[in-house]
């Protein structure tokens, strides 16, 4: 295939991973590593591993066929086709479209904290949330979204979403290693979420937010043997196609979005998924036939899916780096923005910038366990600015968008709002 794969994950110290690559109709898989490190049972093409947001894609395809039935209008009111389905805006009740929210144009935050066990209730809680921007007006990616979708999905099939799923698409396709959530996935066979190389105990989200990829898991070759019609079957074709919507640039080589897909230069579209640990790769080129996975027990991976991207043929920009000798950030770019996670303070400290990360809930605690987080970034570009040092082996970039003396929104894919 091209590399040693054994060699990569030790290169950059991936407890385990998967690459499948499909190409002239013929799908190739390799499997190295551990899939945990406390047990040290071995990674084969055979393992399960989360995939986190690429669901959406999953999900999205779902949506499709009901369109395809003539079940789903994507330019119709979501209201109009999910019966007492309320936002907590009039004007955004009213025109909220499909189309909208799987473009990430719907002006839902990206992820409402409801308690919710079920599909179900986190639609009705978001009666109650915030709804920051109107829909069509803002780019800006949203896991609340895909719950919605999720559940117009269970009401037009009368099913659990996860039942519509594996109906619809794991079984035809004849996936054999496909979990829909724990309930499901063989431990022994399941990969194992690692944190700074440890493994971790913490859990997926609820099964509510399963359609936005909470749960999902499966192989590398199962995963693109999903992908496989998508590069035939005009109808699927569609949900490539770029949507009308500025995307910020906050890193990853994103150039716009289709419908569910992440758009990226030359022809590429992909997404990526990020789990308890765990973080999956999927890139595809249509032009070519050519689409590639990688499957990882860690949260650092980007530079080893970077590197197989680019042995494959793929297009693939360099990670972003902090320049060597950064200007310094605008004075009008510093003030606090709000999502429903966090507050995030942009401030200037003897000439260095920091962000800092102040929990609105339960669950932002939960991710650092810390009453507020501090994260040194520098200017980038124009109006871009990046984390001084990696996260999870990467470095993260954020766009300030709006006027330049006063940025409206600190946007990292999904925005934040000025508050002050």
């Amino acid at each position: 295939m091209g590399w040693n794969l054994r060699e990569l994950i030790t290169k950059h110290d991936i407890p385990g991973a998967q690459v499948a690559v499909l190409a002239d109709g013929v799908v190739e898989d390799e499997a190295a590593g551990v899939l945990s490190r406390h047990t040290g049972a071995g990674v084969t093409p055979f393992s399960a591993f989360r995939i986190g947001s690429i669901t959406k894609v999953w999900t999205a395809t779902l949506v499709q066929q009901l369109v395809g039935e003539g079940l789903v209008d994507l330019d119709r009111p979501v209201r109009d086709q999910l019966p007492g389905f309320l936002l907590n805006d009039a004007h955004a009740t009213a025109s909220l479209t499909p189309r909208h929210l799987l473009a990430h144009t719907g002006g839902l935050d990206a992820n409402h904290v409801t308690g919710a066990a079920t599909t179900e209730e986190f639609v009705a809680a978001l009666a109650g949330a915030d709804h920051p921007f109107p829909p069509g007006a803002v780019f800006s990616y949203s896991n609340s979204g895909f719950v919605v979708l999720g559940r117009l999905v269970e009401v037009l099939r009368g099913k659990p979403f996860h039942d519509v799923l594996r109906e619809r698409l794991a079984t035809p396709l004849g996936l054999r290693t496909v979990a829909t959530g724990g309930h499901e996935a063989n431990p022994r066979h399941t990969a194992v979420g690692h944190d700074g190389g440890v493994p971790t105990t913490r859990l997926a989200g609820s099964q509510a937010t399963a359609p936005s990829g909470a749960h999902l898991a499966m192989s590398a070759r199962d995963l693109l043997e999903f992908v496989r019609p998508h590069l035939t079957d005009p109808a699927l074709a569609a949900l490539r196609e770029p949507q009308p919507c500025s995307v910020p640039d906050f890193g990853g080589g994103i150039s716009g979005w289709g419908l569910g897909w992440m758009r990226h230069p030359g022809g590429a579209v992909g997404h990526t998924g990020v789990s308890r640990g765990q973080k999956a790769f999927l890139r595809v080129l249509p032009s070519a036939g050519l689409a590639v996975v990688v499957l990882t027990n860690s949260t650092a991976a980007e530079a080893l899916a970077h590197e197989i991207f680019t042995a494959a043929g793929l297009p693939a920009p360099p990670p972003a780096a902090p320049p060597a000798a950064p200007e310094p950030i605008e004075d009008g770019w510093c003030g606090t923005y709000r999502t429903t996670l966090h507050d995030i303070t942009l401030g200037t400290e003897g000439g260095r910038a920091f962000l800092t990360y102040r929990p609105r809930n339960d669950l932002a605690r939960s991710f650092s366990g810390k009453p507020e987080n501090r994260v040194e970034v520098v200017r980038l570009g124009e109006d871009t600015i990046i984390t001084a040092t990696p996260r999870s082996g990467a470095h993260q970039v954020m766009s300030l968008v709006g006027p330049a003396a006063r940025p409206g929104l600190l946007h990292n894919g999904s925005a934040a709002w000025r508050i002050a």
